[in-house]
């Protein structure tokens, strides 16, 4: 069996060289992630709650338990997200929680992950993304899907200045790309104020 090589081992170096003013970049590969499907009011959903530890959340929200986080993606449909987890055993637990009420699938390797940490990590957000990352409308706990200039990424505000963004691996080089040069665009910014 061939080693599992990360989708951005080829940018590693450019990556780490990007920090700046407190804001940087890392590639985080591989992680387990799981995706659940089932009525949200229906027989399953207190079975999975049960299961996981922490109840589903609802409307872009997160639920986090035990090194899980539980993102919410459309009204039936959520991403178990952990670090140190086999996928085997989660879906096994979470299928026979589920039963014949929804369905669950091993997506791990369907995402990677790059992790956005700083106090101007939103700012670097903002030059490549529609949304708005202000704290007042964007904040902890909460995700969302949407794009990154033409790349489909969810986006998972970890803490009052991290970000998880999750792409696919065809599009983790160019969603890097995009995350480097706003970090260069920051950092000239800072360097003529």
């Amino acid at each position: 069996m061939a080693e599992r090589t990360a989708p951005l081992v080829a940018l590693e170096q450019r990556i780490a060289a990007a920090a700046c003013d407190g804001v940087s970049l890392r590639a985080v590969p591989f992680s387990t992630q799981i995706g659940v499907r089932l009525e949200p009011a229906g027989p399953a959903a207190g079975r999975v709650a049960a299961a996981l530890g922490v109840e589903l959340p609802t409307a872009n929200r997160v639920s986090e338990a035990t090194g899980r986080r539980l993102l919410w993606l459309g009204p039936d449909e959520w991403l178990v997200v952990a670090a140190d987890t086999d996928p085997q055993a989660l879906v096994t637990t979470l299928s026979e929680a589920i039963g014949v009420d929804g369905c669950v699938v091993d997506l791990s390797a369907n995402r990677t992950g790059l992790e956005l940490t700083g106090l101007k990590a939103h700012d670097v957000l903002a030059t490549c993304c529609s949304l708005d990352f202000h704290p007042r409308v964007f904040g902890p706990g909460q995700c969302a899907q949407t794009l990154i200039q033409k790349a489909g990424v969810l986006i998972d505000q970890r803490s009052d200045n991290t970000y998880l963004v999750l792409v696919r691996p065809s599009f983790a080089a160019y969603v890097a790309e995009w995350l480097i040069d706003g970090m260069a665009g920051l950092a000239a910014d800072l360097s003529v104020a």
